[in-house]
C-alpha cells in the first residue's frame, strides 16, 4: 500500500505537474490571443491590412501604371503585413488627402495611415490616434528656379510662396518669417499638386513643403531637375511615422516594434538577402530578433517569425531608404537625420528583450 501510495503520488504528482504544464500553455496560448487586439484580429479575418497613404510622392507612395505601389511608407506597410499574416500576407493601399487622412483612420476605414503626416502635439493629443514611431525624419524647406541665383531662403523677404493648406507647412512659413522680420505673400491651395501645379505654371516665385516632397516634386514633376533647387534651410521638424488609433494599445505595439525591428536589422547588418544565414549566427541579440530563441513574438501576440518575415520582404531600415528616397535614386537624398545613431544620425531601435 505504501508502495501504490507513493506511486499514487508520483503519478498524482505527475497529473498535477501535467495539468500545471497544460494551464500554463493555455494561459500562454490565450495571452497571446488576448495580446492580438481587434485590429489585429480583424485583419487576420480579412487576411490583409488596409493601410491609407498619400496621393502620389514619389519616394513614399506612387502607384505605377499597373497600380503597383512604392516607396518607403508603401514599404513599411508591406513590412507589417509579412510580420501578422505569414506567408500569405496582402495589404490594401487607400490613397488619402492631407484632409481626408486622419477622419479615415478615425473611422476604422484603414487599419493604419503610412503616409508623410507630421508628428505633433495637437495631432497627438487630441486626435484619438498613436504616432507608433518615426520612420522618416523630414524638414520644411523652399524649391525655386535655379535662375533667381538664391542662396538662403532669407532671401526670399517679400516673394509670393505657394503652399498647401491642411498640413503644417502653412503655419510654419508664418512662423519663420515673423521670427526672421520677413515678409512674404502666401499663395495657399487645398492640395499639394494644386500648389505644386501653381508654382511650375508660375504663378509664385518659391513653393513650400516638406524636404522630401520637394525632392519627389523637383524628380518627378520638373519640366527640367536640373533648372530648379531645394535651398539648404530646412525651418522646421518634421518628424514622419505610421498612426494606428488609441483604441488598440496591442496593435501600436505590433506596428511599432515592426518599426524597431527594421531599424534593429540595420544595426545587426541583417538584410533581406541574408536574413536566412543570419539564423546560424550566435549573437544572442540576433537570435531573439529572428524568433529562433525568446518569446519576443509571443508577447506581441505575433508568432516567432514576425521579424524575420518583415526583413525577408522588405529589408533592413537602411535598404528600404536607399531603394526609394537614397542617393542614387531620383530623389537623391542623403540619410542625415535619418542615419543610424552610430553613424550620426537619429534612427535607434529599442533593446529587442
Amino acid at each position: 500500500m505504501k508502495t501504490l501510495f507513493k506511486s499514487g503520488l508520483v503519478k498524482s504528482g505527475l497529473v498535477r505537474s501535467g495539468l500545471a504544464a497544460a494551464v500554463l500553455a493555455a494561459a500562454a496560448t490565450f495571452s497571446a490571443a488576448a495580446q492580438a487586439g481587434p485590429t489585429l484580429d480583424a485583419v487576420r479575418k480579412r487576411g490583409e491590412v488596409t493601410c491609407g497613404v498619400s496621393t502620389g510622392i514619389g519616394g513614399f507612395s506612387i502607384a505605377d501604371s499597373s497600380g503597383r505601389w512604392t516607396g518607403l511608407t508603401t514599404d513599411f506597410c508591406r513590412a507589417v503585413s509579412a510580420a501578422v499574416l505569414g506567408d500569405a500576407a496582402r495589404e490594401k493601399f487607400v490613397p488619402l488627402s492631407p484632409q481626408q487622412r486622419f477622419t479615415a483612420l478615425q473611422s476604422g476605414e484603414i487599419d493604419m495611415l503610412t503616409t508623410v503626416a507630421t508628428w505633433t502635439l495637437t495631432r497627438d493629443a487630441s486626435l484619438g490616434l498613436l504616432y507608433a514611431g518615426v520612420y522618416f525624419y523630414d524638414g520644411q524647406g523652399f524649391l525655386v528656379p535655379k535662375s533667381l541665383g538664391l542662396k538662403s531662403a532669407l532671401e526670399l523677404d517679400g516673394a509670393s510662396i505657394c503652399t498647401a493648406t491642411g498640413t503644417t507647412s502653412e503655419l510654419n512659413l508664418a512662423d519663420y518669417f515673423r521670427a526672421n522680420g520677413k515678409k512674404f505673400t502666401p499663395v495657399v491651395f487645398e492640395a499639394q499638386n494644386e500648389a505644386r501645379a501653381a508654382f511650375f505654371s508660375g504663378r509664385c516665385q518659391a513653393f513650400s513643403a516638406d524636404m522630401s516632397y520637394l525632392s519627389s516634386v523637383r524628380a518627378s514633376d520638373a519640366p527640367n531637375p536640373d533648372e530648379w533647387q531645394i535651398l539648404p534651410d530646412m525651418i522646421s521638424k518634421e518628424p514622419l511615422g505610421p498612426v494606428v488609433g488609441r483604441n488598440d494599445l496591442e496593435w501600436f505595439t505590433a506596428v511599432k516594434w515592426v518599426l524597431m525591428a527594421l531599424i534593429e536589422a540595420e544595426e545587426k547588418g541583417i538584410t533581406a538577402a541574408n536574413v536566412d544565414q543570419m539564423k546560424e549566427s550566435a549573437n544572442p541579440e540576433i537570435k531573439r530578433l529572428l524568433g529562433l530563441t525568446g518569446d519576443m513574438g509571443q508577447r506581441l501576440g505575433l508568432d516567432p517569425g514576425w521579424a524575420y518575415r518583415a526583413i525577408k520582404r522588405v529589408g533592413n531600415y537602411g535598404e528600404i531608404f536607399e531603394r526609394n528616397v537614397g542617393p542614387r535614386t531620383a530623389l537623391r537624398m542623403e540619410r542625415g537625420a535619418n542615419a543610424l545613431w552610430t553613424k550620426g544620425g537619429q534612427m535607434y531601435a529599442m533593446p529587442t528583450r
